[in-house]
């Protein structure tokens, strides 16, 4: 690869908690955020008035103004690893679709096409051979990142293919007599439905309080939002243990609470944090639990349900409380409908 003519973006994909390159390589993009305030330079006050730092607002400049047609860019986590190259193709866009990646809202886009992927494990470099701080950064020159993408092989196939085509969802948030008919469409009873509506109400109260004022401990979380919503699906007490074994909560299909009863892992994490990351951690528990065939992945906002497909899981469904969606075409899975019908006791597949 020559780069003695281009510009050499270094671009953040996330950090020790929160990793999404493979989002980013699957549909051709870079992300900035936050999101929240609209497409650059419209979202300049806004960002400021919400107290955003200054620094943060260059940052976003930059990747929406600074960074050209045809410029590198290299996808980083930490200091060390790089996880793709590729080349910038078009103009700064703002998309939606992107409002919600583990939590983050990264409506800032680049297309970028992808010239060179990792495979098992990204290319890892000495520590700090990439800037720390700012998402998108220019490469230095005398890193010995340059020599490396100097030194690399591109297929003319790479640069000839064309971008994957993005993903399109809708933008509206699904209405409670939406998810009331769907859950009475798949056999969910009207008192059911009736008691979780009203639950989902208080929760989404909660979880908005939470999101403005406060950082509730793990614990907290697991008691005042997980736990009612689980009680709201149907899950009696005596199939819930809380802390059981190591796992945050546990849910059985019957009695007694043991292994061979083991339904679902649910894995619970603090406000803010990664909450699909810990979907390893929760598959690690369900191994060996022949009857464990579902995982649920949450920081009592946000929510990822697996299912188990052959040995391992698949995310299924997802959803966040602060914004009921009814899919999730980057993530490729259904959106709060679904989920609430697979969280229930008497789903079975």
């Amino acid at each position: 690869m020559d780069t003695s003519k281009k510009n050499i973006w270094q671009q953040a994909c996330g950090d020790t908690d929160r990793n999404y390159s493979d989002i980013c390589l699957k549909w051709d993009v870079i992300l900035n955020g936050p999101g929240y305030a609209g497409p650059y330079p419209e979202c300049d006050d806004k960002l400021r008035k919400d107290n955003c730092s200054s620094r943060k607002v260059t940052d976003l400049k930059r990747f929406a103004v600074d960074m050209k047609d045809g410029d590198i860019v290299v996808l980083r986590l930490g200091t060390s690893n790089v996880f793709g190259v590729g080349e910038i193709v078009g103009h700064y866009e703002w998309l939606e679709e992107f409002s919600d990646i583990d939590g983050w809202d990264l409506q800032h886009v680049r297309r970028v096409k992808w010239l060179w992927k990792y495979k098992n494990n990204p290319q890892t470099f000495p520590t700090y051979s990439l800037k720390q701080g700012d998402t998108t950064q220019i490469l230095d020159p005398s890193s010995v990142v340059i020599n490396w993408l100097n030194n690399l092989k591109i297929e003319k196939s790479g640069y000839e293919r064309e971008l994957i085509a993005l993903p399109k969802s809708s933008d509206s948030e699904v209405k409670f007599d939406e998810i009331s008919e769907y859950l009475f469409d798949q056999g969910v009873s009207s008192n059911s439905i009736e008691s979780l509506i009203t639950e989902i109400g208080e929760l989404i109260r909660i979880a908005k309080w939470y999101k403005k004022f406060s950082d509730p401990s793990e614990f907290e979380t697991v008691t005042y939002l997980v736990v009612p919503l689980l009680r709201a699906l149907g899950w009696t007490p005596q199939k819930m243990a809380i802390e059981w074994h190591t796992v945050d909560v546990a849910l059985f299909c019957q009695l007694p609470r043991e292994d061979k009863n083991l339904n679902i892992v649910v894995e619970a994490k603090k406000k803010g944090n990664s909450c699909l990351s810990a979907k390893s951690q929760a598959q690690s528990y369900a191994q060996g639990k022949s009857n464990c065939n579902r995982l649920i992945v949450t920081d009592g906002l946000r929510y990822g349900i697996y299912l188990k497909n052959d040995k391992s899981f698949k995310l299924h469904s997802y959803f966040n409380l602060t914004a009921l969606k009814n899919d999730y075409p980057v993530y490729g899975c259904q959106g709060i409908q679904e989920a609430l019908r697979t969280m229930t006791p008497e789903w079975n597949g």
